[in-house]
């Protein structure tokens, strides 16, 4: 099974930039966006609509912010966007799938750099969320989506410079620390430790093409499946937004 997780930047702007003849050419089971910028009604019919998949999607109560979704070859037997807490709900960066065999979580967590406030808002997030996802130990959980944080500093290319800066903080990366704590695996370093494998590129000062980049998009799966791990991927040669598309083939 193949499962792919993209932070497009706007599901409007990437839909110009063949946004369909990517999604058929990977041909996956599973594929979740993050930052989609928009409520269903800004979903096209043939967005919406691609044959062979089930759709889902999360808006912000705020128009033209945040929003996931996520189209499945599979029906799930349960879809929320709701992880039971208002201040985090109301951001539409949440939405879970329960399948037979496992549960997935698309999110899009908080950024920490507009304001001191909004990187409280986003620990308070990630705390939140690690304690609600702790109810479900007894299951297979892949977690997926854009994270906001590079782990250690291997996971951006200018570690030194940034680590006063939010995604790359102490505090952030303690986030993390938690999440493995709890027994969950960063599925790409379970596959390779090699560094230069970023996920996101500044557009201000043109970082892609020196790959002057951060890794801040994960899949994460509970310890107990990595068995069930095949293979950890990250489609760095996919453009169109500032993020490229990542992916796990599981099962």
């Amino acid at each position: 099974m193949k499962i792919v997780s993209w932070n497009v930047n706007g599901i409007r702007a990437i839909y110009k930039k063949n946004f369909l003849g990517w999604f058929k050419n990977e041909n996956a089971d599973i594929i979740c966006i993050q930052e989609t910028k928009a409520d269903e009604t800004q979903f096209t019919k043939d967005v919406k609509e691609i044959d062979g998949y089930n759709f889902y999607c999360s808006s912000a109560e705020k128009k033209g912010y945040s929003g996931v979704a996520v189209w499945s070859k599979i029906k799930p037997e349960y879809v929320s966007a709701s992880i039971e807490n208002k201040a985090f709900d109301k951001e539409g960066r949440i939405l879970r799938l329960d399948f037979e065999n496992f549960l997935l979580f698309n999110i899009y967590f908080p950024s920490g750099r507009i304001s001191l406030d909004r990187l409280k808002y986003k620990i308070s997030f990630y705390d939140y969320f690690i304690e609600y996802i702790r109810q479900f130990n007894n299951k297979t959980v892949i977690i997926c989506g854009d994270y906001n944080i590079a782990h250690f500093p291997i996971d951006l290319a200018r570690p030194k410079q940034n680590e006063k800066v939010s995604g790359f903080m102490p505090e952030e990366r303690e986030e993390l620390d938690k999440l493995v704590s709890e027994g969950f695996i960063d599925t790409f370093r379970y596959f390779n430790k090699e560094s230069g494998n970023y996920t996101w590129w500044d557009y201000k000062t043109i970082a892609r093409s020196r790959n002057v980049g951060w890794r801040i998009d994960y899949f994460f799966i509970s310890g107990k499946s990595a068995n069930y791990l095949k293979s950890a991927d990250i489609e760095r040669f996919v453009l169109g937004s500032d993020h490229c598309p990542i992916s796990i083939n599981i099962f």
